[in-house]
């Protein structure tokens, strides 16, 4: 797919974004909507990414980040599709099979909010919503032919990168060369742009697998999203919409021992029922799994800096934490609203948007956020996938403590809703 491909070898630009992921595609819209000439490329055609098969994860959609994508003229894509955004109203935490739990309400939080109970009349703002991640790319391929700023190159491939004093130049594997202001790497974790330049990483792999699949169930979520910790790591039921048969619909995320994924993933579909609604319970009467089942492997990612000349770092290639708390895409997406301001800024000051002190910024102001995910998530994971009795019985009076503490749990609420910190202009809600 190409908007505006050029049939030249030689392609200029001021962006250049490596990677035609959802962050990597969400940023050539970010930057493209900014005003900015962008050409996106990546090893897989863009057809191939709406297929089915492909993807078939959901996201949560922090409001922060829904936010974002409203700015960038993205989220009416995923809404022109149907019903296909489920808003996350609560949020239900809890240890195992005990009592103990942390229950987060979004309208608790809202009723708390002068500027909500001034807004009467108004549904209080969701946590977020969770989208399919089909839906999102489906989104994206409507949104990158409205700009004319902005070219795909899909398939291709990057062979090397070489800088000049005024732009880089990355030759691409059929012989064609793009020079560019700017070079963005969000290849995922693997990222060949971040290693040519010598960025070491520190990284490890979880001994956990994690089994994400759809169900379909008796009785409606309300809207509801479910992170249950058990001994093996969390499983999280997220709430989908209802498909066209009317189908109440949820989102499994199965964090499971790497050694028996395997054997869960191949069980008859009657078995693989038995063990999905043992561990979902009744709360939602009978459930049945519904279409093909996915696994990844978990592993935490970080970059030791996320720039070099004229090259910057953004999503997995930045930076990869565990699922447990859902944040993964809202971290990178909060990349793309931090990197486009940074540069829409410096082109209003007549910088150079490769310049090293411009891109200092953006790193600046994105490292803190991501180093404290990875570490909070990290942290629940390992305190809540054991059974050592003494951390048992800390963590769940953990629970009690902050289900009873309003200030704590509404700061707790509103950082689940990417609304803490300093956030990008786009993540407020205003424009670039």
């Amino acid at each position: 797919m190409s908007p505006s491909l050029h049939p030249s070898l030689d392609l200029h630009t001021d962006v250049l974004i490596v990677g035609g992921g959802m962050v990597g595609l969400t940023c050539a819209v970010a930057v493209a909507s900014a005003g900015f000439s962008v050409i996106a490329l990546d090893r897989a055609p863009i057809a191939v990414q709406l297929d089915a098969a492909f993807d078939g994860r959901v996201s949560a959609i922090a409001a922060g980040s829904r936010r974002a994508l409203e700015g960038i003229g993205l989220w009416n894509h995923v809404l022109a599709q149907g019903n296909v955004a489920e808003p996350i109203r609560d949020i239900r935490v809890s240890d195992g099979e005990s009592l103990a739990f942390v229950h987060y309400d979004s309208r608790a939080l809202a009723r708390d909010d002068s500027r909500a109970r001034a807004e009467t009349g108004q549904e209080p703002e969701p946590f977020g919503h969770i989208v399919e991640n089909r839906t999102i790319r489906t989104a994206l391929a409507a949104r990158l032919l409205e700009l004319p700023n902005l070219t795909v190159l899909a398939p291709a491939e990057v062979a090397s990168v070489a800088n000049e004093p005024s732009h880089a130049v990355a030759t691409l594997a059929d012989g064609r060369r793009v020079h560019a202001q700017l070079v963005v790497a969000a290849e995922g974790k693997e990222s060949a742009l971040r290693a040519a330049r010598g960025i070491a990483v520190t990284r490890w792999s979880y001994p956990q697998t994690a089994i994400v699949c759809t169900i379909a169930h008796e009785r409606p979520h309300g809207g509801v999203a479910h992170e249950r910790f058990l001994p093996v790591g969390p499983f999280a039921i997220l709430p989908m919409t209802d498909d066209a048969d009317g189908r109440h619909r949820s989102s499994l995320v199965w964090t499971e021992k790497t050694a028996l994924a395997a054997a869960y993933l191949s069980l008859n579909k009657a078995d693989f029922d038995a063990e999905v609604a043992r561990r979902v319970g009744d709360f939602l009467g009978t459930v049945t799994s519904i279409g093909p089942r996915w696994s990844y492997p978990l592993s935490l990612l970080h970059a030791e800096r996320y720039t070099d000349d004229r090259l910057v770092l953004i999503g997995d290639a930045a930076h990869a934490i565990h699922p447990i708390a859902g944040q993964g895409l809202n971290l990178g997406l909060r990349d793309v609203a931090a990197l486009a301001e940074t540069l829409v800024d410096a082109k209003r000051l007549g910088l150079d948007i490769g310049f090293g002190e411009v891109l200092a910024r953006y790193e600046r102001w994105r490292r803190f956020d991501n180093v404290l995910l990875a570490g909070i998530t990290d942290g629940l994971n390992r305190l809540f996938s054991n059974s050592f009795t003494p951390l048992v019985l800390g963590r769940r009076l953990g629970f009690r403590v902050v289900n009873r503490a309003g200030p704590l749990k509404a700061f707790f609420m509103r950082h689940a809703m990417g609304l803490v910190g300093d956030l990008p202009r786009l993540s407020r809600g205003e424009p670039l």
